[in-house]
Parts: structure tokens; sequence; C-alpha cells
């Protein structure tokens, strides 16, 4: 299906349901008006003709409707990370896909300190150029039927890109992720099947739209079936976010482990009392999380995995199949297989070796960049870079970036272990990174940053009850905060950077 097309489908379907819950303005929004001013913001786009367009938006109604418009004049959305470094950013994202455009509020570049960037133009100028003549066209045309309307779009195929995403850049610079109606619209195809998901559910919508998570579920995903999405331009603000969901009846929210532990933290008793699908993704969800939301609301946290070139929902638990610790069985039209490090060869079930991805949520590739392409996918299949295997049910199970695995000793190492060991360990709310620096004798010797303070000693002895040594922590370096990318994720670049000057000291 091409999606903005599907979206015009529903828009005249469900014309009277409130379609956004702008909770940062304090505005609702129809169907039938995010039609509208879709195609008033089209006429306006339309006028810019340097390529495709940059958009630099907080989830809002404002994001929603920009990537919208921008669709329906043909052109490609480019989604900018404003959570750091904003000008860089888009600066790197003019220069490595060709365009000049960036759609941005002036809002948000003054709150994050942003300078001006050549060629950005602020949604708030735009809102307030609109006149009566601009309303009435738009008005008119919308009450027209969704063939007709559809057909004063620009020529549309499943296989054109219909956004330009950024890796996160967390292990090196980000690389320009394309991905098509063909894409998206089949991992949505797949979640609506598995998630038992209805025009009827309230979805919280708070992840960014510059990630993948929040592009494809909190905003494709309710506006492809007649959902009411509740967007907050804050997915940090730990203490509204529960409130909103508590206030608007919200049944299903879709988050990183981290904002999760926030929410977490904030709420009361009754917050998640309408809420019967809670989904964590983008980072390894801790025991410690999925036992404090059953106690605390009675809701089961589902675990899940994708990556910004998978769609990005590669697998997931779900309410009738939830294996806690696992990251669920793969979609029904999602391949996965695990192969060995070394030679490439299909494993088993049970055996761990590099997880690969193939389908149609698989992404049309990176932009410019056929070398990275062609070491990522062959044959259709993607190689994630991360390390997993399937057991005999067919539940899928991460263990870990290939990259962050270490050989220590002549032994490899997980990282990511060690971290699920040391966080089961720390106070509640509390959360950790390790960390890899260079050792003279054994190659590597790991580092943990830790947000509360600790007593190397004794937590070393209790790591050693259930880890090698190899494994263990040299030494615990506090943090008042872990540095986090705009998606949640930690970032362990800067991380790494920071514990060396510490260590230096």
């Amino acid at each position: 299906m091409i999606l903005h097309h599907e979206f015009v489908k529903i828009a005249k379907k469900y014309a009277k349901k409130t379609a956004i819950v702008d909770k940062t303005r304090g505005t609702e929004v129809s169907y039938s008006k995010a039609l509208i001013a879709s195609l008033m913001l089209a006429k306006k786009i339309g006028k810019y003709n340097d390529g495709d367009i940059g958009i630099m938006v907080p989830t809002s109604a404002g994001a929603f409707l920009a990537v919208m418009g921008t669709l329906m004049t043909g052109k490609t959305p480019v989604m900018i990370n404003y959570s750091t470094g904003a000008a860089e950013n888009c600066e790197y994202a003019q220069n490595k896909i060709g365009f000049k455009t960036i759609l941005t509020s002036r809002a948000l570049c003054e709150k994050i300190n942003c300078p001006e960037v050549d060629g950005m133009v602020y949604l708030e100028d735009i809102m307030k150029e609109i006149k009566l003549t601009d309303k009435l066209p738009a008005a008119m045309k919308s009450m027209m039927s969704a063939k007709a309307i559809i057909g004063g779009f620009p020529a549309a195929d499943i296989d054109d890109t219909i956004v330009i995403l950024f890796t996160s850049g967390s292990e090196k610079d980000p690389k320009a992720v394309q991905l098509t109606h063909r894409n998206i619209g089949a991992n949505i195809r797949d979640v609506l099947e598995v998630m038992d998901l209805h025009d009827t559910d309230v979805i919280m919508s708070i992840l960014p739209m510059f990630h993948v998570f929040g592009y494809t579920v909190d905003f494709w995903l309710p506006m492809l079936t007649g959902m009411t999405a509740v967007t907050y331009a804050n997915p940090l603000d730990y203490k509204t976010i529960p409130k909103i969901i508590r206030e608007q009846k919200v049944t299903m929210i879709a988050a990183t482990p981290v904002f999760f532990l926030g929410y977490l933290r904030e709420s009361e008793k009754g917050d998640f009392k309408t809420v019967r699908l809670a989904v964590a993704g983008a980072d390894k969800t801790p025991d410690s999380l999925r036992e404090g939301y059953k106690k605390k609301h009675g809701i089961e946290l589902l675990e899940g995995y994708g990556t910004t070139e998978t769609s990005p929902v590669v697998s997931v638990n779900r309410p009738d199949m939830n294996r806690p610790g696992s990251i669920g069985p793969a979609l029904p039209s999602v391949q996965v297989k695990i192969t060995d490090i070394t030679t490439g060869k299909p494993l088993p079930a049970g055996k761990e070796g590099k997880i690969l991805v193939k389908g149609d949520l698989v992404m049309k590739g990176y932009y410019d960049d056929l070398e990275e392409t062609s070491l990522r996918i062959e044959d259709g299949w993607y190689d994630t870079g991360d390390m997993g295997l399937v057991d005999e049910d067919g539940y899928l199970w991460h263990k870990g970036r290939l990259k962050r695995f270490v050989k220590i000793g002549g032994e490899m190492v997980s990282l990511v272990r060690t971290e699920s060991i040391l966080q089961d360990m720390l106070p509640e709310g509390e959360n950790c990174c390790i960390v890899e620096l260079p050792d003279s004798v054994k190659g590597a010797k790991l580092v943990a940053a830790v947000t509360v303070e600790v007593n190397d000693r004794d937590m070393i002895k209790k790591m050693r009850e259930k880890l090698p040594s190899i494994a263990i922590p040299a030494q615990f370096i506090k943090f008042d905060d872990l540095p986090k990318m705009g998606s949640g994720k930690v970032d362990f670049r800067t991380v790494t950077d920071i514990v060396k000057k510490k260590m230096r000291k």
C-alpha cells in the first residue's frame, strides 16, 4: 500500500474521530482536520524546489502533518535528530542527501539553543501565513472522494522511499537508511496481525520521529488504522506522561526500557489502569523492570526487537505468546536465521550466532552507499550485526551487539551479559553501562559506568558468583546520569570517552 494514500482513505472513513491529541500544545485534531491541514501544508511545502525536505520537529500534531504534507508533494521526508548537536545534524543530513529545506519549530530551536541553519523554515511562520484563500481550497478538496484526492498527488510506487532515517551513531557515524512504502506497510500489517490492535485503541505517541520506533509505531500505526494518537514532545518528562496516560485512557504504549524505568518511578498506582499493551524495545529490558510493572501496575511489559534497517520490528512477545527474557517470535512475514560468525553457515535451534533477517521489512539500502549496503544485505538477508539464538519453540533471544563482544585473555566476553548481571544487583531505578578499555596484559579490560556509588570490592565479590573473572569490571565509575541518544539508548561512544577522561585524572 502507498501509505499517504491509505491515510486519505482512513481520514475519510473516520472524519469526525479524533486523530491526534497534542498534549504539548493542548490541541485536538480530528481526522478530517488532519487531512485538510496536510493538504494545506502540501501546497506550502511544494513551493520548495530544492530536493527532499528535512523535518526536525518533536513528536506532535505538527510533526505528523509535516510528514504527511511532504509525502503529498512527492518529496521524501528526511528526519533529523535534534537531541544532541542539532545544527551539526542538520548540516550532515543536507550534505549527505543533497537537499536544503528543513521544516522545524522556532520553539524547539530556542529551547535547545540550536543556531539557525541555512534552509530552515519554521512551522510557526508557515501557520501564520495561512489565509482563508489557503483553507478553502484544501477544505473543498478534502470533501472530494478519496480516489479523487489521491489522483491529485504525484504518482507513487510501493518501492518509493517514504523516509530517510539516520542510524543512531552510538558506535560510529550515522548512516542514511532508506525505507519504502513496502517496508513500513509490511511491518504495520504484521504488527496488527499479532498484537490485536483496533481503531478503538489510544496510543501514547512519545518516541521521537527521527527514530524508526517512533516513526513507524507512534506515527504510521495510528494514522493507518483510525486510532487516536496522544502526542507529547518530551519522553523524558517522567512525571507528566503517566498522568496523561491516566487522563487520556491510553491503551497502548511503546517505549525504550530507559523511558519505561522513568515512568515506573514517577507513576502512581492506577496511572496505567487502561493500558492493555506495553511494548519495550531498542535496548535490553531488565527483569527488575518487568517485575516493577507487574507489581505496581499489574501489566506485562512485552519485549520486542528491531533495527532501523528493518522498519523496525523483527520479533516481539505477544499477550498470548510471551517468554520473558526473549525478544519474542519473528513477525509472520519475517524470516530469521542464525549463522556462525566465522563460517556464515546456518546454525540449529539453541546455537548462538549472528542474527540475519529477510522479508519485505528490509530496507531499500543506505543512501548513496552501495558498498555498505552490499556488506549488510546479501541475497535479501540483512546482517543485523547482533548476536542471538532461536530456541526450539521459535523464540528469538538477543545476546548483544557483535561489536559489544570483546576478546579478553583469548575468550569472548559479552558486555551486555555483564551489564544485565550488574543491573540486577543495583538499587531499583539505577542504571549501568559496561565499556571496554585497552589493557597491555589481557588485551582489554572492563569498566562499569554506574549511576550510584558502589563499593568496588564488594560488587566484584558479588559478581564472581555469576560471572567468570574476565567478565567482571575492574573498576566502577559514578555518573550522575548516563548520556543517552534521543531514542533513549545509552550513548556508548560518549560514555567511553567520559570514562577515559575520568580515569586519566
